[in-house]
């Protein structure tokens, strides 16, 4: 009865380890062996402020989740003290595990899944160059911002031209002007 107990958690446990491996944006695989408990702690508190679960697991049964999910290649990463990094951010993980690491030489970036994909060690590397999603954002909204400026500036130069009672020719190199000055 007992040992049917232990399977029965055993299965679950391997079960919740492959629905994070397919359900999160992506999964990084850590050794931490040589950190202290404090340097643990800090990491853990980096990634829980990016929204990233930080989990040790048994090897076995992140193995076996690994292969149940079809990640077989990340079976072999999978030795020593290992802890993985969970999150529905393709990047984050990635990001604060890297900048950590480069103060912390103990902690050794491994492998990872991003996107439903394995990952090399190398692609984990340049994600962590990436912004996060703010940085992201607003590198988009000022892409988008500077069309939107250019109109804007024009529109302007059109009207004060209409004002002062430019002539076509005139008023063409005013626009002109504007536009050049809004890029």
């Amino acid at each position: 009865m007992m040992k049917q107990a232990v399977l029965d958690s055993k299965v679950a446990l391997v079960n919740e380890i492959k629905e994070k491996f397919t359900n999160s944006q992506s999964s990084v695989v850590v050794e931490y062996r040589g950190l202290t408990v404090a340097e643990v702690t800090e990491l853990r508190r980096a990634l829980r402020a990016e929204g990233v679960e930080f989990k040790v697991y048994k090897n076995s049964m992140s193995q076996r989740a690994a292969e149940a999910a079809g990640f077989n290649g990340l079976v072999d990463q999978l030795t020593g003290p290992n802890a993985i990094a969970f999150s529905d951010d393709a990047v984050a993980p990635s990001r604060v595990l890297a900048k950590f690491a480069k103060t912390h030489e103990k902690l050794v970036l491994k492998a990872g899944i991003v996107e439903g994909k394995e990952v090399s060690l190398d692609t984990i590397k340049e994600l962590a160059s990436l912004p996060g999603r703010e940085g992201l954002l607003s590198m988009l909204l000022s892409c988008l911002k500077a069309p939107i400026r250019k109109v804007a500036c024009v529109t302007k130069a059109v009207a004060e031209a209409k004002e002062s009672g430019a002539s076509a020719p005139e008023t063409k190199e005013v626009v002109e002007e504007a536009a050049v000055a809004a890029e």
